[in-house]
């Protein structure tokens, strides 16, 4: 329990607990973006005869950095209304099931407050994600980008893998990225690297454009998703029939900011055909789904090797494409 230290004579009755509530919804988690009410960080709370009101708070987890800004805003939410005398609160701590529920609601509300971007409405957009490093995303992705492409539409590529960028080298593209302004922006916008396949038109986006391939970028995750946020805000992408994006392997930031700003994503998951790869794979599976991202297909990649004489071996097993789509 922790007391206020500013305790006051009451100026009028005190408010209903419902009506505590209801101020309460003015105070923002930082990190999850929606109020603590909505998000179901306020398990109860109590007002007595004398103005004396008790908040019930639960954190994330018990050692939130994100406390002290919490008691304050609490505090000075509820002690606005003159008849409250002081404010306590009694904090507690999430089981993993409310933890888990919470992080819901909180992707649900960042979906349904998805920011501005300059990916184009009408553009189609497909994350080619996995659990794991090595199994092809990026050949997947430009290769399926290349072939949309020859058909006469205009396709987007966005290499967000930040840290293991390889796309330019798949396309043989190593111009670096120029900006220029725009009209109607207060600032110039990037402009992505442009190569025509067939009727159509690849425009490519890397930090590959940026640093030199041997260059080691060394960012937290914070950097790496303010990286791909600024790809998706600040380049001109112009007319897209497709967006295809090359994710880092893993749930972690990137994928995490990728649902929040382009939640109309669908993800396209690779693995390779050995069952241990599908166990990864699943993983990002499981991410899109709590991320309320749609999964639109599989590729099983390095499937099998088959000789001059047509015969076909299975070097990587068998199975795992099948087993992650039927799941």
């Amino acid at each position: 329990m922790a007391p206020s230290t500013d305790r006051r004579v009451p100026g009028g009755e005190p408010p209903s607990p419902d009506l505590v509530l209801d101020l309460l919804r003015s105070v923002i988690d930082p990190e999850l973006g929606a109020d603590i009410v909505t998000l179901g960080m306020v398990p109860g709370v109590t007002v007595a005869p004398d103005g004396v009101v008790t908040v019930g708070v639960k954190l994330t987890i018990g050692g939130c950095p994100l406390r002290a800004q919490i008691k304050k805003d609490v505090e000075s939410r509820v002690a606005v209304h003159p008849g409250v005398t002081d404010v306590r609160i009694d904090w507690g701590e999430m089981t993993g099931e409310e933890r888990s529920e919470v992080m819901l609601k909180a992707r649900w509300n960042a979906r349904e407050h998805a920011p501005d971007t300059e990916v184009p409405q009408s553009a189609r957009v497909l994350a080619i994600a996995s659990g794991k490093g090595g199994v092809g995303k990026s050949s997947v992705t430009v290769n399926l980008a290349a072939a949309i492409a020859a058909q006469g539409f205009t396709v987007g590529v966005l290499d967000a893998d930040i840290w293991g960028f390889s796309v330019p080298r798949l396309l043989g593209i190593d111009d670096r990225l120029e900006a220029e302004r725009v009209e109607g922006s207060d600032k110039p916008k990037i402009l992505p690297n442009e190569r025509p396949v067939g009727r159509g038109l690849l425009k490519v986006v890397s930090t590959g454009f940026l640093v030199g391939e041997d260059t080691a970028l060394m960012w937290r995750g914070l950097m790496l998703t303010k990286a791909v946020e600024q790809f998706l805000r600040d380049v001109r992408w112009g007319e897209l029939d497709y967006l295809l994006i090359d994710m880092p392997p893993g749930t972690g930031d990137v994928q995490m900011g990728l649902a929040r700003m382009l939640p109309r994503t669908d993800l396209l998951i690779v693995t390779t055909p050995a069952l241990a790869a599908q166990k990864v794979a699943a993983r990002a599976a499981d991410m899109a789904r709590r991320s309320f991202l749609r999964v639109c297909g599989v590729v099983e990649n390095m499937s099998a090797f088959t000789c001059a004489h047509g015969e076909s071996y299975a070097l990587f097993g068998s199975g795992g494409g099948q087993a992650l789509a039927d799941e």
